[in-house]
């Protein structure tokens, strides 16, 4: 089961990565997050689906932190393109979007994205924040 949120900010989406390196009795999963100029879309793929009470347990938590994305069919097909084995070089060329992380859930990538997005601009954004 895929779980597809849209969240403000960059910290949310650093705290939804803290989340699932706690949560042990998860099943390893990939995920995807992509930085648009108004948030951060957060795609969660789990190897395995997740039992009831964890699949309600993870809903609540990212309710909590952004609201359910429905996909536009540009994003859709960032998706298709990820999941079929295009790199995210020819996706993010293809579809001029900015994916920031794929793969493991890691916080350096979207820290560094964060960093290096505000020295360009001398200031942080309220998404990047």
């Amino acid at each position: 089961m895929d779980y597809l949120y849209f969240l403000p900010n960059a910290s949310l989406t650093l705290r939804v990565i803290e989340y699932l390196r706690r949560m042990n009795c998860f099943p390893p999963c990939i995920m995807t997050v992509i930085h648009q100029i108004n948030g951060w879309i957060v795609k969660v793929k789990f190897t395995q689906p997740l039992e009831p009470p964890y699949h309600g347990n993870f809903q609540a938590f990212m309710g909590e932190l952004g609201i359910i994305y429905q996909p536009e069919m540009r994003i859709q097909m960032v998706f298709w393109g990820l999941e079929t084995g295009q790199t995210v070089v020819e996706v993010m060329r293809r579809y001029q979007v900015a994916i920031v992380s794929y793969g493991s859930p890691d916080t350096s990538d979207i820290e560094a994205f964060r960093e290096q997005f505000t020295r360009g601009l001398g200031y942080c954004p309220e998404t990047l924040a």
